[in-house]
């Protein structure tokens, strides 16, 4: 973190928006819960764990808070480390307290280009590929990386949640995008220009991580089974 925001802007968090701000992330599975937000501070995004927002008087710098009682702030802070620079990424500019400050990245989250109906050229999912081939260079395991935090900007892909980027468990959901990129996306979204209601959007990300969780049970179950099976082998000998 050799740049530092200005610090005017890390005064206005200490005495203007820490202090008031209401946050609560009542389930881990859903975006957090935003009560209050002091003026003149805007949101510019929330995930399970932690609110995006940013001050008009500095647009080109993001302020990451994390919900109180979330894990999660100093893996980040970690993240962000190993990765150093890269077009792709965000980078981390002040970490304390439980918030990051990061510069801004501009654009439209993939989720919303479905919503919206705007073409995603392949150079997106490309420059995703190999923004996350450097990512596993430098000693991460790209994790979580679906829709809602990759973005397009100028036909150019980013990366814009790296949060998990520690957990070493296989995670399949940027693979899954890719594959209805090229099966589903490119010979029946992308000519026709649709748009999907959010409503629907929703409902596919509800069955994905329903189908998620009931596949790995499914594995798990198996698993047990055999382990139980092999140990009723060994104690009939």
């Amino acid at each position: 973190m050799d740049k530092l925001p200005p610090k005017q802007l890390v005064k206005n968090i200490y005495q203007e928006l820490l202090p008031r701000l209401q946050i609560e992330s009542v389930n881990p599975c859903d975006p957090i819960k935003v009560s209050y937000l002091p003026q003149p501070w805007r949101l510019l995004g929330k995930g399970n764990y932690a609110v995006v927002v940013y001050h008009p008087d500095y647009p080109d710098y993001v302020v990451k808070i994390y919900a109180p009682g979330r894990t999660g702030f100093e893996e980040e802070v970690e993240v962000y480390h190993r990765l150093g620079y890269h077009p792709a990424f965000s980078e981390c500019l002040y970490a304390k307290d439980g918030f990051l400050v990061l510069k801004r990245l501009y654009g439209t989250t993939l989720y919303d280009c479905m919503h919206f109906g705007l073409l995603i050229p392949k150079q997106v999912i490309k420059d995703i590929d190999e923004a996350l081939d450097y990512a596993r260079s430098r000693g991460l395991h790209p994790h979580d990386v679906h829709g809602r935090n990759v973005m397009m900007y100028q036909g150019r892909g980013l990366v814009v949640d790296i949060s998990d980027f520690l957990h070493q468990e296989p995670c399949s959901k940027w693979n899954n995008l890719k594959k209805a990129y090229y099966w589903l996306y490119l010979p029946v979204f992308y000519p026709l220009r649709l748009r999907v209601p959010y409503f629907l959007l929703d409902i596919v990300r509800k069955c994905y991580r329903l189908g998620t969780y009931v596949k790995n049970f499914c594995c798990q179950l198996s698993l047990r089974l055999t382990n139980i099976k092999y140990l009723n082998k060994y104690l009939k000998r």
